[in-house]
């Protein structure tokens, strides 16, 4: 198999997976989004110490630690995928699987405004009208709401900020997360021996809903590791392209499967995220074939 084709099949095996998270949270019967977090943290943890010690990449894990400043900025990190992932978690819970797909839907938008801010970027036509779709996009879905769709809009911003921070920082996929879950190793466990105590907590009260949160660490941890493999053999246009998997997933399990309300306001406003996904992504390949061609040229 060549290089692209085995990229192609990490990706797509990596979004899908992603995509079909939701179900796996909505078996975990009766555990509060709080539990499921926290074991989902915990047994990433776990995952990861495993696997740094199979590829002997444990000791280069524990300089990255020693560092001060890539410590602090690891635990801002942190802090953000714990704000990602407990709102997903929460709103998957709360049968609001649609809005968490408007959240990554918007994800590429707001990376190309931290491509305005943070990288001094200018914009080109397309990525123009792919922003003004989106605004136009979460401005009819507040109408509809009558409040600001806050799911969406904490998504995207935890996710696309953690991506910019880990973009700035350029370290491999396991070392960062098994520092990000360290991080947030100790409130996790207190979190899970308090309710313990308390006698409210899901671990060990049943085979099924122990086993699917102790496999909630596997459960992160293969996705990253497909998605790592993705993208050093990938184009970014492919990759980018492919994101969009994930979230449309999202939304068809929303609709079909968990019955979740569609009116007219809605649909109104994911065809205008859609079209600036669309012009995003016409923009993203067109992009990567004039790099490609400067490339070619300058041989």
């Amino acid at each position: 198999m060549s290089k692209y084709k085995l990229g192609l099949v990490y990706g797509v095996s990596a979004y899908f997976v992603w995509g079909f998270l939701p179900i796996y949270w909505k078996h975990i019967e009766n555990a509060s989004s709080f539990e499921i977090l926290a074991n989902r943290g915990i047994w990433s943890l776990v995952v990861c110490t495993l696997l740094l010690t199979l590829r002997k990449e444990l000791r280069s894990t524990f300089l990255i630690i020693k560092s001060k400043r890539m410590f602090s900025i690891l635990a801002i990190s942190s802090g953000l995928l714990t704000i990602n992932w407990g709102v997903f978690i929460w709103a998957v819970g709360a049968g609001r699987v649609v809005e968490s797909a408007l959240g990554y839907y918007i994800t590429p938008l707001l990376n190309v405004l931290f491509g305005i801010f943070v990288f001094r970027e200018s914009l080109r036509t397309l990525q123009w009208l792919a922003v003004a779709f989106g605004a136009t996009s979460v401005l009819i879905l507040t109408i509809e709401y009558q409040h600001l769709p806050w799911i969406s809009l904490s998504l995207a911003l935890s996710w696309g900020t953690y991506s910019l921070v880990k973009k700035l920082m350029n370290l491999g996929a396991l070392e960062s997360l098994a520092i990000e879950t360290l991080i947030a190793f100790i409130p996790s466990l207190l979190f899970l021996f308090y309710i313990e105590g308390k006698g409210t907590a899901q671990f060990g009260q049943g085979t099924i809903v122990t086993t699917l949160l102790f496999l909630a660490g596997a459960a992160t941890v293969i996705p990253l590791l497909l998605f790592n493999g993705a993208i050093v053999r990938l184009p970014l246009s492919t990759l980018g392209l492919l994101q969009y998997i994930t979230p449309t997933i999202f939304f068809l399990l929303g609709v079909s499967l968990f019955n979740e309300d569609m009116s007219i306001g809605k649909v109104l406003g994911f065809a205008f995220i859609w079209a600036a996904l669309i012009f995003l992504g016409i923009d993203l390949v067109k992009s990567n074939r004039s790099s490609d061609q400067i490339k070619q040229s300058g041989r």
